[in-house]
């Protein structure tokens, strides 16, 4: 056995290390763990030891949710708005409707190109789930449509301050925001054009969050939650193909435009029509969007939806309200400086029944 132990290189402390008092008993902050077995030769599974009970004197306490960290991160998604290869459904032609060679780009209304492998070839989504944020509870998904000549990490995230907006907000929300056009003064919502890709892409997303968030308990929550949708300028074309032809009206709780509303009012009006008793609209804008709002307010009458145009106290369901903020400077801060600083964390607050409750102990 010795000369065994000398061939293979294990030594006796190699294949019986001493114990140690904290393998045997640790810490009030450590759980029991299965010690690996010793050796450089013992690479097969040991066998799961029988379950038992730690008899214990301390009193009973309440379960208490794990601390979580906040969690933010790039994904890539089947669902997500590009790469996109249909047709514009405005043109009924190929969104790709230009070639050089083997590459294939767009060209948009003002005649300019944009490449598909530099500005509609990215499926990456930013997901962000607060640290607060628990799946027992009643929650929402906000889904963020950017605006143009944006990406995710430098301007939703960093520039923005979208996922801090959320966790800063105190509701019980995960953000999803997918890549657009990159960088790119183009508001195409490429697969969002899809009937029904909307709620194919909440779909798909959720299973993410569930793996990011990091509980598979957490899946049918997820599956199930409201929907926020949150449009930023030019982000107001994939937010209205969501809402016109998504596939999930019964998903969309409320929608807010932060100086988004460029165009298709009647997609917007036709919605909220439909919605009347169950969702809200506000709309913050510019004078850079003002016509189309009035536009907006002018379909509104002819369906009998009645509206402010002020900032109401609560987004309860059948609130409909246009808020004026100024003029067009304002445009390109509008997502973090509206009517008041981070608007889109005071919107959130707005919204009944998704605060979290604080535990008695931090009252």
């Amino acid at each position: 056995m010795l000369a065994a132990n000398a061939a293979t290189g294990d030594t006796f402390e190699d294949r019986f290390p001493a114990p140690q008092f904290k393998d045997r008993f640790p810490t009030e902050s450590e759980s029991f763990q299965q010690r690996p077995a010793a050796g450089p030769r013992a690479k097969t599974a040991q066998a799961e030891p029988a379950p038992y009970r730690v008899a214990s004197l301390a009193p009973t306490v309440p379960y208490e949710r794990p601390v979580r960290e906040e969690q933010t991160t790039l994904v890539g998604l089947k669902s997500s708005a590009f790469p996109y290869l249909g047709n514009n459904p405005r043109t009924d032609e190929p969104f790709l409707n230009i070639s050089r060679g083997e590459r294939r780009g767009h060209r948009g209304l003002g005649g300019r190109v944009f490449w598909q492998d530099e500005t509609f070839n990215d499926n990456r989504v930013l997901m962000h789930v607060p640290e607060s944020f628990d799946a027992r509870k009643p929650g929402v998904i906000v889904v963020f449509f950017h605006g143009n000549g944006a990406t995710l990490e430098r301007d939703v995230r960093d520039r923005q301050l979208v996922p801090q907006q959320i966790s800063d907000s105190g509701v019980n929300a995960v953000l999803l925001a997918p890549q657009l056009a990159v960088d790119a003064a183009d508001s195409s919502p490429g697969n969002f054009w899809k009937p029904g890709h909307f709620a194919a892409y909440v779909d798909e997303a959720a299973e993410r969050l569930m793996r990011l968030y990091g509980d598979r308990a957490a899946g049918r929550q997820l599956n199930l939650a409201p929907v926020v949708v949150v449009a930023y300028s030019g982000g107001y074309l994939p937010a209205a193909y969501a809402l016109d032809r998504g596939g999930a009206p019964h998903r969309v709780k409320g929608v807010i435009l932060l100086d988004a509303l460029y165009g298709d009012e009647d997609k917007y009006a036709a919605w909220m029509a439909a919605r009347r008793r169950q969702a809200f609209l506000l709309s913050a804008y510019t004078d850079s969007t003002k016509d189309e709002n009035a536009a907006l307010q002018g379909l509104l009458d002819k369906r009998r939806v009645p509206y402010a145009k002020a900032m109401p106290s609560a987004l309860h369901p059948g609130t409909v309200a246009f808020v004026p903020c100024g003029g067009l400077d304002m445009h390109g801060d509008f997502v973090t400086r509206a009517w008041r600083a981070d608007p889109l964390k005071a919107a959130l607050a707005m919204i009944p029944g998704y605060t979290p409750v604080r535990d008695k102990k931090s009252v």
